[in-house]
This record gives C-alpha cells, structure tokens and sequence, in this order.
C-alpha cells in the first residue's frame, strides 16, 4: 500500500514526464510551489543522468530539521494519535516492524526505547508524524508548502529523504529498521563507546584525540564522530580510548565529557560491518532525485543523483557527521526560518548555539 504521507508542494520547470514512470515509488504531489522549480534532463528509463550537482546553488528560505537517536523520550507518539493521517504512520510501522511501536513509544520501558533497533524507527515515524500534525494546524500546509531545503542529524537525514520524496514512507522505514540492525551487531562484534565533549572548539578536541591515540592500542582509538555545533562534539571509539578522553578531557580545559547512551562507536570504522549490509538494502530500495535539496551528513551538501545518495547513506554509519557545517551553511546561505519535526528538541539547541539570532521552532509529535 503506498504511503499517505503527503509531500512538499513542488513546481518542476520543463520537469520530464517520465521523471514520474510507472516505477516510480507512489506518492501525491501538488505541484503549486512556486519557490522551486527545477529543470533537469532524465532518461525515458531511470535518472541515471541527472546531475548530482543540481541543488548546488540552492538558497535557503525554510528549513524542515529532522533529529536523530538520542531524541527519543518515553510519551512520544501519543498526540499523533488525534491525527489521522499521523496516527496511521504508526500502523504501517507494526505491520512492516513486526512489533507494536507506538506501545514503546507511549509505555516504554525506557530501556527498550533507547535500544538502537527501537529508537532508529521510532524517531522516523514519530518525525513524520510530526509533518501531518502541522499540516492540520491552521497555516500548517503553507509552511510545508513553503520548505525549500530539509536535513536530518544522522538517522534524521533518512526522515529528510522520505519528507523529500526520494523514497517512500515504508521503503525508508524499512532502510531505518535494517540500519538500527546492522549498527547494533557491529557495536556487539567489537565493544566501543561515544562520549560529548563540552567546552572545547573542534580543533582542541582534535587534539584530544591525537593526544588519546598515543597511549591506546589501534583497536581502541578515537576520533571525532560528530560535529555538532560550537563547544560540543562527540568523540566515538574503543571502550578505553574513551576512557582515556574522560580522564585527559580536564587538562585540555575541557568543562566536562558525557558518556552517551548509544550501543557503540557510532560514525566511525567500528560500523564498517554494518556498511555491506546497508549497501545490499539501499541497491534494492527504489530512490528518486529529492523534490527539495536533502543535505548529507557525509559532506554538508545537497545531491540530486540517486546512485550518489545511495553511496552516501552508505558511508554515512561510518562518516564523521557534518552537521554545525551544514547549519552554518543554511545560515550564511540566508535561512529565514527552521523547524524541528519530531521528538525532543536537540536541533533547536544546537541551532541556537550556531546563532542565537537564529529562528527554529519545535512541532513534536
């Protein structure tokens, strides 16, 4: 059954008719929005020529923000209930899931929410769950209609794909269910960790790090896994290079680490079993060029060729996430307005500590 999220309302110049082939994963458009208009050349067959580079120049007005694992909270899901099209979401979750995810969502218990195979589909459902209730909310269909440029931390950047249109609702949760799979069995091959560190710049924590690596054996190095925003990085790596870090964080002026609550050294080498089995799924997923620039985490940009997004999603587990250089770009790029769709409000806090003046509003679910 074709999903019923509805997306952006996007107005495609001289866009092909064959761009929509019968192959095509089923959505409904409406394609009113002036903002955008796209002209791309694409074969009768596939999309196999477009241009990567299509969203280079993209200016930024309106942002849709998609959080990541660690945003999940016990209760989540539960005003999508009065939702329709919201609450519908999570029925097609148990159906593809196997399991009832809005009973965890709602009832816990908490150590089963934050388990990466559960947090990994309940934040994407509980995200674009988010989309249908703002779309109910008076003006809420303007400001989707409005969303020119749409991003996601980690696990998020699935979310900001599905809003986009390269791939359905349930095509993209079962992406989401595998990765939360994989990444949990290459944490359980080889014990690693990640922890925050709070008070440094990203320089300093490199230095960290390097400082780490001289004292731990290879199996236990470091490195940073996310750039978060200004004086807040987490560092991914062996259970003792971690422990390392901890205890060297104060003499490099650090204010304080935090020890995450992940199953492992997410966005390293750590996950490098996880990447084949990602590969496998994604070249059997059918993705279409994004409706919108979709930012990668891999590389801060936007990419337009589904072969290249596939590739990225891919590298993605085992990439340092780019995220205060993507919100950086949207700001300086001219970003009037973000919102964080989905649990929690992470996004809107590492926003802020990017610009203070910045204009980000949080639609939970």
């Amino acid at each position: 059954m074709p999903s019923s999220l509805t997306l952006p309302s996007i107005s495609f110049h001289k866009l092909p008719s064959s761009f929509f082939s019968k192959n095509a994963p089923s959505r409904s458009f409406r394609f009113t929005n002036q903002r955008s208009r796209v002209s791309m050349s694409v074969s009768a067959e596939s999309q196999a020529s477009v241009n990567d580079a299509l969203f280079s120049d993209y200016k930024p007005s309106n942002a849709f923000l998609f959080p990541g694992q660690g945003a999940q909270a016990i209760g989540m899901g539960k005003e999508a209930q009065n939702v329709p099209a919201a609450a519908i979401l999570y029925k097609k979750a148990n159906d593809i899931l196997g399991f009832d995810l809005l009973d965890i969502c709602i009832n816990g218990p908490k150590e089963k929410l934050d388990s990466t195979v559960i947090s990994q589909p309940a934040i994407y459902v509980t995200s674009l769950a988010a989309v249908e209730l703002l779309r109910v909310r008076e003006g809420g269909q303007q400001i989707i209609d409005s969303v020119d440029v749409t991003c996601g931390l980690s696990l998020g950047e699935y979310t900001a794909l599905a809003f986009a249109g390269a791939f359905s609702f349930e095509d993209g949760l079962k992406l989401v269910k595998l990765r939360g799979e994989a990444m949990q069995d290459a944490s359980d091959a080889a014990k690693s960790a990640m922890a925050s560190v709070i008070g440094l710049d990203s320089e300093k924590v490199q230095q960290l790090c390097d400082a780490v690596n001289q004292e731990v054996p290879e199996a236990e190095k470091v490195q940073i896994a996310n750039y978060l925003c200004p004086g807040n990085y987490a560092v991914s790596g062996g259970i003792k290079g971690i422990e390392v870090l901890e205890s060297k964080a104060k003499s490099f002026k650090a204010r304080m680490t935090m020890r995450l609550a992940v199953a492992g050294a997410f966005h390293t080498s750590f996950m490098e079993p996880a990447v084949s089995r990602l590969e496998a799924a994604l070249a059997a997923t059918q993705i279409i060029t994004p409706k919108i620039p979709v930012i990668s985490n891999v590389d801060a940009q936007p990419h337009a060729d589904p072969a290249t997004i596939k590739k990225i999603l891919a590298r993605q587990v085992t990439s340092p996430v780019q995220w205060e250089t993507t919100v950086k770009t949207l700001l300086t790029k001219g970003l009037k307005k973000g919102y964080e769709l989905g649990p929690g409000k992470v996004i809107a806090g590492i926003v802020k500590r990017v610009d203070k003046s910045a204009d980000i509003e949080n639609i939970g679910a």
